[in-house]
Formats: structure tokens, sequence, C-alpha cells
């Protein structure tokens, strides 16, 4: 059967395959659509096998939330940035955090296993191995994380998707200001990056082993002073590490005479209600991953061949 430009452009908009792939589908199925389709997706899985060895440090970060109660925070990195900001690979990440939206998962492990709920004949995995093979770059979902709360919960993503949080908090009252408040918060914490929301959260253990690395500095910077001021001295630094690592005990960025806790107290207090911060979630792209480093001719040197 004699196969027409027409076929190929068809197969290629119903697949989001290469043209010469299209093409050669056709040729292997004798112009058979449904088999052209087929044999694509198996010609994928081969690609995104090659590629799944490939290092995937960029990517973005997505937040969706549900009627200010539920909520969820994706990452999905790709190779390049190139493709980060790719609409179809922003597309494919929305869809993401959507399913991590309504997923009952408690791992990534069944996450992927998981039917996707935009198409329940695939799995989330299934679907992400198609998109690897339409991108061209191995893709993968590194994390999720979703939020249920009585409260209420807001989300607040920097730099087009590099840094996303989720803050969740107890409070009577939802409305603008109290949300609007909730996400200067959740600003914050990607700005900031603390460890705990308060001191409350920080073990027993840490403080302990802090106070070790903190009594051995000022013990070398001070060997002539008493042991009642080196203690004092520890204890000094010691609240000035936490008041950096505790979100509520942070000085408030966009107003330095509050904390976060006096800020978040005084809207409160404004709006006539009780909240309380109980929750954050911080998400950055790539952190920890090690990133590859090519030049940019380099890159497209290597996708003309195929690489």
């Amino acid at each position: 059967m004699a196969i027409t430009a027409g076929m190929v452009k068809e197969l290629r908009e119903m697949t989001g395959a290469g043209m010469m792939d299209c093409k050669k589908a056709l040729n292997e199925t004798n112009g058979n659509m449904d088999e052209a389709i087929e044999f694509l997706r198996k010609n994928g899985q081969a690609k995104a096998d090659k590629k799944a060895g490939r290092i995937a440090a960029e990517g973005i970060v997505k937040a969706i939330v549900k009627d200010d109660k539920v909520a969820a925070i994706v990452e999905v990195n790709s190779e390049t940035d190139f493709v980060a900001k790719n609409a179809d690979f922003q597309s494919y990440v929305e869809e993401v955090a959507n399913q991590a939206l309504n997923t009952n998962a408690a791992d990534m492990d069944a996450f992927l296993a998981e039917a996707w709920v935009a198409d329940n004949t695939k799995t989330v995995k299934e679907v992400l191995t198609e998109k690897i093979s339409v991108i061209g770059e191995n893709l993968n979902i590194r994390r999720f994380e979703k939020v249920e709360t009585e409260g209420c919960v807001v989300s607040y993503i920097h730099g087009g998707g590099r840094i996303g949080v989720l803050i969740e908090a107890e409070t009577d009252v939802i409305n603008d200001e109290i949300k609007g408040c909730l996400r200067n918060v959740a600003m914050q914490v990607a700005a900031m990056s603390p460890k705990y929301v308060s001191r409350d959260e920080v073990s027993a253990d840490y403080l302990e082993h802090e106070k070790e690395i903190l009594l051995a500095q000022a013990k070398t910077e001070n060997p002539e002073k008493p042991d009642n001021i080196i203690e004092k001295m520890i204890i000094g630094r010691l609240n000035k590490e936490l008041k950096e690592i505790c979100l509520l005990d942070q000085v408030y960025v966009q107003d330095s005479d509050y904390t976060v806790s006096k800020y978040v107290e005084k809207v409160a207090k404004e709006n006539g209600a009780n909240v309380t911060v109980k929750k954050f979630v911080r998400f950055e792209t790539g952190e920890g991953l090690e990133k590859k480093s090519e030049d940019f001719a380099a890159e497209v040197a290597a996708q003309i061949e195929g690489k």
C-alpha cells in the first residue's frame, strides 16, 4: 500500500511522534493506522528504556489546590531546561499534579502503578513512558505530596516552577485576607527554606548534637572563659540558629518588624480568626540531583545524531 504524506501527517497528529518514525511505522504495518500506532508505542518503549539512564535534573514543580481543603504538589524532571519550558511538558506536569490530587498512593511505586485519571486504560508509568518517547528526553516523576485539611491549604510557585510550596493551617475563618497571609508565609518558605514549622518539631537529639558542636566552637574561640559564660554563649548561639531554621521564629522577610509568628497573629486578629500554621511542603527543582554539563551546540548535535 502506498504511504501518503496525509497518512504520515495524521499519524503524527495522533501520536506526537516524529515524521520519519511515523513513515517507518506505516511502512512496517502496510498503512494500517491502528497497527502503526501500536508499532510506535512499542518503539517508544524501546526509546524510553534507552533514555532512562540519562540524568533528568531540570524540570518544574507544580501545585494544585481544590476548595482550600485538598492540595497536591509534584516535581517532574527533564534532562534540559529547554524541555522544561516546553508547553507540552508543562501540560503533562499539570496532569501529573491533578493525578496526585486524586491519588490514594502512599509512595512513588504505588503512584506509578495506579490508573491514569485522564485515561484509566493506562497506568501513570505507561503514560510517562509514552511522554518520554514523544518529547525525546528522559523524564522522571521524582516526588509528590498530597495535603488534606479541615482548615485551609494554599500554594505558591516561584520562578515559573523552580520552587513550589504548600502551607497548611488550622483556621476558623477562611477569606481572602487569611489566604493572602498564608500565601505570604508560603513565599517566606520559598525564600528562606526553613527546616521546621516551630521549635516544637525540633528533636532533643538534634538539639544535643548542635550543643556539642557549639560547645566545641566556643571553647576553641574562647579558651580562657569560664564554663558558666560558655554555657550562656551556647544558649545564645542555639537560639540564633533556631530562629533561622524554624519558620515561625524567622524574621518576616516582607516586614522585619515582625517574626512570621507575629505576622500571622496580626492578620488573624484583624480578621477575628484563630490561625495556626501546621505544616509546609517545599519542593525545589533538581534539589540534590547531579546536573549534566553540556553546551547548547553539543546538545543540538546529539539530538541530530539521534543520541
